[in-house]
Formats: C-alpha cells, structure tokens, sequence
C-alpha cells in the first residue's frame, strides 16, 4: 500500500513529523498541501456557501478549510489516475501508536478494495450500524453517522473517481462532504481503534468567533447535525 501524506512545507513541529512519518508509513510520499487563501484570492476554486446540498451548511468556507479539501481532491485526483486499488491518505499532524495502528493496517489490508473508503479516526465518536470484521481490540465497522476530521483514511481507486465526480464545485469542508453518504454515493466504513492520534495544537483550519456570535453559531451547527443524523448509514 501506498501514502501520501498532506503537508504545507513549511520548517517546524509539522515538517519534523512528516519526517517521522516517511518512515513509518508504507511506501510513503508527500503530497504538497494546497494554500487556500491563494487560491481564493486568485478564484482558482469553484466554492458555493452552503447551498449547493440539503442540508445547507450554514457557515461560509474558510482559506483553510478551501485548502484542506482542495488537498484531499489533490489525493484523490493521484489515486484515481494512479495503478493502486487503494492508498493511504494521512494529514501531517498524524501521531502514530504503533500496537493498535499495526492491528488496524493488517484489517485495511485484508478487507480494503477499489470501492472502499475506510476512516482510521483519532476519536472514538461513531455509532455502529455493521461491524463487518475483527483483528483483536481493532474492529471495522460501518457507522450510522460518519465522524468528522480526515486525519487518516485509506481510499480505493473507484471511491475516489466518485468523490471527484461529487465534490465540485465545493460548497463546505471535506468532512462535512464525506458525512453526506447519499450524496457522494459513497459507503464509509470505520476502523477503531485505529491507533492514530493528532500533534496537540496545531489546527490549520479553525476560525476565530467572536463571543457575541458564538451562541447563534453553535444553534446553527446542532441543528446542522441533528438533519446529518437523520440520514444514516444503515447495514
């Protein structure tokens, strides 16, 4: 299996732990990261606030949640173009704890294929609807609703060939994107434990809020979460 790991390079803590993880991943590459503020500045991206799917997001789309997408559609574009049934994709504030992340990698290579698409998340927030198989403590299941953040996952050459096909123009944040399952077309399937982590800290993509609009923003998201799970992966 091959990976490619997202990476803005840039010296510091992020540029030491892609260093760590070229050699701890297999057959591992950089993918360099795509600055989203340069490309919204220059339109270089097709982005729509929110709209373009029901649910609509409620929020705008920040430089670097455009980057971060634009990034995954980067991986997506090698994979799909690429000989591999499927590649690893990891962000460069992966952490690594080698007992549970081996366990995992050995269910990836035994089940993955060119349809999967299968989260190795550092939280443990998702609900089973199917646990398809079992390597020890590490269990692959399909959640009933798909988990945030896209630290780590591994995805087939056809799921991403679909993903590409969903995902333009953009209208919110990848992981918000993956959770809509009915419209990507795309089944998500999770490993946990999956024995990765993230670097404490070092968000690229979180906004700033001011305190006057903090109550309305979280009102906005519940709501936006509560329409996410009426819509369910079932098994």
């Amino acid at each position: 299996m091959r990976s490619l790991i997202i990476h803005m390079p840039e010296p510091g803590a992020r540029a030491d732990n892609v260093a760590r993880l070229l050699g701890v991943l297999p057959a591992a590459g950089i993918m360099p990261a795509v600055n989203g503020r340069e490309v919204m500045q220059t339109s270089g991206a097709k982005v729509q606030n929110g709209n373009r799917h029901t649910p609509p997001y409620p929020f705008a789309m920040g430089p670097g949640e455009v980057g971060c997408f634009l990034s995954h559609r980067k991986c997506w574009q090698d994979i799909a173009d690429g000989p591999d049934p499927y590649v690893l994709i990891a962000e460069d504030d992966l952490v690594i704890d080698p007992a549970p992340w081996d366990r995992a990698i050995a269910l990836v290579a035994a089940h993955a294929t060119e349809e999967s698409f299968i989260r190795l998340p550092a939280k443990d927030r998702e609900r089973r609807a199917a646990v398809l198989a079992q390597n020890g403590e590490a269990t692959l299941f399909l959640p009933r609703v798909i988990g945030l953040q896209t630290v780590c996952q591994v995805v087939g050459r056809a799921a991403a060939r679909r993903l590409l096909a969903a995902t333009e123009p953009l209208d919110r944040p990848v992981d918000t994107t993956l959770q809509m399952h009915w419209i990507t077309g795309q089944p998500v399937h999770t490993i946990w434990p999956s024995g990765v982590g993230e670097m404490p800290g070092t968000s690229t993509i979180q906004k700033k809020t001011r305190a006057s609009g903090k109550l309305m923003r979280e009102i906005r998201r519940a709501i936006y979460r509560t329409r996410i799970k009426a819509r369910p992966q079932r098994g």
